[in-house]
């Protein structure tokens, strides 16, 4: 089975997927796939997760990287390499590059964070920042390859990129034999392209489900137009499917073999974020949970067993305390009051006992007492609370009201 695009006249095969397997041995791990008993639970059918958040580098991006700098002839690798990246693929090129003895630079977008930063430096690879989007770096990194004569390491659009990343998909058929759907997030495409030339070629029946954050969906309009549709100004905090424009080589094998494209929102990417932690123990960046988002969206949807391709796990520690919070709150696990109290001694801490005994968890409490629209004895409060969930929120809204205190929406 071979697929040819526009961009290359050299098919991306199950061979070359084979092939890239044998060349990455001794280099990138076989990821482990762990059972999620909530998954299985919410689905109906069982559900595994595909840990390549664990793979070295922290995501698949190594398996591809690797793969397309140790196909390149003599001289190419004597004029180095250069490739743009949010973080992940310019982990992966660093060390690719090392371990191939190839100079690399690495251009990565202004705002990129700083542990993918200082990683890529460790790595090996000259960093330079640049642009504010993934696509504003990729330009540069291009005209960078044109000046210096590098050779440019796309994320996603070649065929060997395409043939290491479909490796993901050979380990999930051999550690999930009876795998009935494929879930993986969607960027550029290269890692979706991948397992569907590998899983398809073998189990044609099994069904490929693409997943992209609703702010950077350039995918769906795509798919609909027949070519790679650029979308402009893409915004998620899943960073590492934030693409604005499909790859020529990825997108005709999407287009052939994933059966269908979902979106997910900014809250189910933070509630699949989260859920990964609690249940499943995984740090998981927002990209990689994308597909647990899709699950938790719509889970009466996908025929199991399910395979929930993690992708990568390098998040921005300062990121994960935003994404965890906003998950939490999505969840009603957080609760903002105001109301309006007499500013005497000791009305705080009535307050508060009213609190305690909702068991309620404060952990903000500010005063205003100078705002012109309360009385002379007045002060206004507002809290924040930690709670159990929806039902928990209302239950201590109602405890409040019973107490006697004014709610102000």
């Amino acid at each position: 089975m071979s697929y040819r695009t526009a961009d290359s006249l050299r098919p991306v095969t199950l061979d070359d997927v084979r092939g890239a397997q044998k060349m990455l041995t001794g280099v990138a791990r076989a990821t482990a796939m762990e059972g999620s008993r909530h998954l299985s639970q919410l689905v109906g059918s069982p559900v595994h997760l595909k840990c390549e958040n664990l793979q070295r580098t922290g995501s698949f991006k190594l398996r591809g990287a690797y793969v397309r700098i140790a196909g390149l002839l003599p001289e190419e690798r004597a004029a180095g390499v250069v490739a743009a990246s949010a973080g992940n693929h310019a982990q992966g090129v660093a060390l690719a590059s090392s371990l191939l003895g190839v100079h690399s630079t690495v251009f990565m977008p202004n705002g990129a964070p700083l542990p993918k930063i200082s990683a890529t430096r460790e790595y090996g690879a000259e960093v330079r920042l640049h642009g504010q989007v993934v696509d504003e770096t990729l330009a540069a990194a291009q005209e960078y390859a044109a000046e210096t004569g590098a050779v440019f390491i796309h994320p996603f659009d070649h065929p060997d990129i395409i043939a290491g990343q479909g490796t993901v998909g050979l380990e999930i058929l051999d550690q999930c034999p009876e795998v009935g759907t494929i879930v993986v997030g969607i960027g550029g495409g290269g890692l979706a392209a991948g397992i569907a030339v590998a899983v398809k070629a073998v189990r044609p029946d099994v069904r490929i489900v693409g997943v992209q954050a609703a702010g950077a969906a350039a995918y769906p309009p795509s798919l609909a137009a027949g070519r790679p549709v650029t979308v402009a100004n893409p915004a998620t905090m899943a960073d590492g499917i934030r693409v604005g424009r499909p790859g020529d080589v990825p997108f005709a094998l999407v287009e052939e073999l994933v059966d269908e494209v979902r979106t997910v929102s900014e809250d189910q990417l933070s509630a699949a974020l989260l859920l990964c932690l609690e249940r499943a123990k995984m740090v998981v960046e927002p990209a990689g949970a994308s597909p647990v988002a899709a699950l938790l969206g719509e889970p009466g949807a996908f025929a199991g067993p399910v395979v929930a391709v993690l992708s990568g796990g390098n998040v921005d520690p300062v990121l994960l305390q935003r994404v965890l919070r906003h998950g939490m709150a999505a969840q009603g696990r957080y609760l903002a009051v105001r109301l309006r109290l007499t500013d005497r001694p000791g009305a705080l801490a009535t307050l508060l006992g009213v609190l305690s005994a909702a068991d309620a968890n404060v952990l903000d409490v500010s005063h205003v007492r100078t705002d012109p629209r309360l009385g002379l004895a007045e002060a206004e409060v507002e809290l924040h609370l930690e709670t159990k969930g929806p039902a928990h929120c209302t239950e201590v809204g109602r405890s409040l009201r019973e107490a006697g205190y004014t709610v102000i929406d």
